[in-house]
């Protein structure tokens, strides 16, 4: 786990997301034919030379994060931050993160003290409202931090037993699943014909923008987003509004808010994870959308995605367990492997 370790660790925000392109581009460049970078900073990868007449499979998990960027600087030093990507106000307060300038420095969230308005303390601050101290002058904070810098949670990648928790999981967990199932695809001996496309998409978390310009590029057969879902499999949460449950194996996507799957490529998954034995839910998301919206809306229509479920996600420490990262990564194998015997259904 050491790869998703230091996918997790990067600062990679929308529409500054070097860090992790950097790392996509060396690990593709192990297991596949070619790799390139679009202007907008997607990684395509293909598996092998291209075959013509062959299926087009394409593999998405983007490399965004939830983040910031630094809006402003005070007399005092205080930092004042402009969101990227969905935040939940409410976990941010007294979390540490990582300002990345011309140097890295560490600050803490704040807000108005609640000691001196104890009758707001149980209300979530607005972002507005928000600031960060790193306890430095503003000389020093000026000496290395300007505006337009990136900001990112700071949180190291535990593991405990089968589970690991991080930031950034959403969606680090999927790109680690695409690198690694290229890894196992490259030694495979039942890959037919097809050519498999890899790609780390970007700005996925501020509108799906990178894969909708790798779908007009492509144009796949069948297109598998790998992105978390939520696991509300905790207290007071009622079953039927759980969505998914950690260590119950990889979800296979029905419907989310952004995209319906080809029911297709669903039934075919199902039978793959009955026939090889692989641990599998099925995942029906009330809100939210991954990168099969974009490729749906601006390419190939027949998209699935499969879902690591993962506890708190958009929050400092998310949660998945490493057996349905494993899950994950075997079945979508197994899909590319036979995916010529997959039968669209409309």
């Amino acid at each position: 786990m050491k790869l998703l370790e230091k996918l997790c660790q990067a600062a990679a925000i929308p529409g500054r997301e070097q860090e992790v392109i950097d790392i996509m581009q060396k690990e593709l460049k192990k297991t596949c034919h070619k790799v390139t970078i679009d202007d907008i900073g997607n990684v395509t990868a293909l598996h092998r030379p291209y075959k013509k007449n062959a299926k087009n499979v394409l593999i998405a998990g983007h490399m965004d994060e939830i983040g910031f960027i630094v809006s402003y600087i005070d007399k005092s030093g205080f930092i004042r931050f402009s969101p990227r990507g969905g935040h939940i106000p409410k976990v941010l307060i007294s979390q540490r993160v990582r300002i990345v300038g011309k140097k890295e420095i560490v600050g803490i969230v704040e807000s108005t003290p609640a000691f001196l308005k104890r009758d707001e303390a149980k209300k979530a601050s607005d972002i507005k409202d928000m600031y960060i101290d790193t306890g430095l002058s503003v000389k020093e904070v000026n000496k290395v931090i300007q505006v337009g810098d990136i900001i990112v949670l700071d949180r190291p990648f535990t593991m405990q037993g089968d589970v690991c928790i991080s930031k950034a999981f959403d969606d680090r967990v999927g790109c680690y699943v695409v690198l690694e199932t290229m890894k196992q695809l490259s030694k495979s001996k039942k890959l037919g014909k097809v050519n498999v496309y890899a790609v780390g998409t970007t700005q996925e978390e501020v509108g799906l923008r990178g894969a909708k310009g790798v779908a007009k590029d492509l144009i796949p057969d069948f297109t598998i987003a790998i992105d978390v879902t939520a696991a509300f499999d905790t207290p007071g949460v009622a079953e039927h509004q759980q969505v998914s449950k950690l260590g119950e194996g990889v979800a296979i996507k029905i419907n989310d808010m952004g995209s319906i799957s080809n029911d297709g490529i669903v039934q075919f998954m199902k039978k793959l994870a009955q026939k090889y034995k692989i641990k599998h839910q099925m995942e029906v998301l009330p809100f939210g959308a991954t990168d099969a919206a974009g490729i749906q809306a601006f390419g190939s229509g027949a998209v699935c995605t499969l879902s690591v479920p993962a506890r708190y996600v958009h929050s400092p420490n998310e949660m998945v367990n490493k057996l349905d990262v494993k899950a994950t990564i075997g079945l979508l194998v197994k899909f590319i492997e036979e995916c010529a015997a997959c039968k669209l259904q409309f």
